[in-house]
């Protein structure tokens, strides 16, 4: 018989109660160590869902680019000439017009500056002008266009902003 100092003692000379409370322990670390895996199982596979989604998302945004990229490629592949100059223009117009729908199929929208007054949030100011006639803060030009995706700023616009 173990002494009364001993802490382990085997389950025939434990009390019926300590002897259902060491099982009920060890059946709490089993659900316990069962529920950890599933948790980290459940973590692996919702970062791998992530990140497949990430994947299929940028194939179909690529998918709708790539005509774009090789219209380009195409219109720089053409010897540049004086008398063909206009033509080259109205080509890189159409092909900026083709990105443009692309991105607007997608959800993304130009911010409209001009005449607004400056927010830090969608603008980043990179000049200030006296300027008569407009508002104190009031965005006079638009330096670089600024994009979003609903509410989601994709890239906030440059402007030049009003100085009384």
């Amino acid at each position: 018989m173990p002494h009364e100092d001993d802490p382990i003692m085997s389950d025939a000379e434990l009390p019926d109660d300590a002897l259902a409370a060491r099982r009920e322990r060890d059946e709490l670390r089993d659900r316990l160590l069962r529920t950890a895996a599933d948790f980290d199982n459940y973590r692996k596979r919702i970062e791998r869902e992530r990140r497949d989604l990430s994947d299929a998302i940028v194939a179909d945004l690529a998918r709708d680019v790539l005509p774009v990229v090789d219209d380009l490629e195409r219109a720089l592949a053409t010897p540049a000439d004086q008398a063909s100059a206009e033509s080259y223009r109205r080509g890189v117009e159409l092909i900026h017009r083709q990105l443009v729908d692309v991105l607007r199929r997608r959800g993304v929208e130009s911010i409209e500056v001009v005449g607004r007054d400056f927010d830090t949030a969608w603008h980043e100011a990179v000049a200030s002008e006296p300027a008569h006639g407009h508002r104190d803060g009031e965005i006079t030009a638009e330096v670089r266009r600024g994009y979003r995706v609903g509410s989601r700023l994709l890239r906030p616009a440059m402007v030049k902003v009003a100085k009384a």
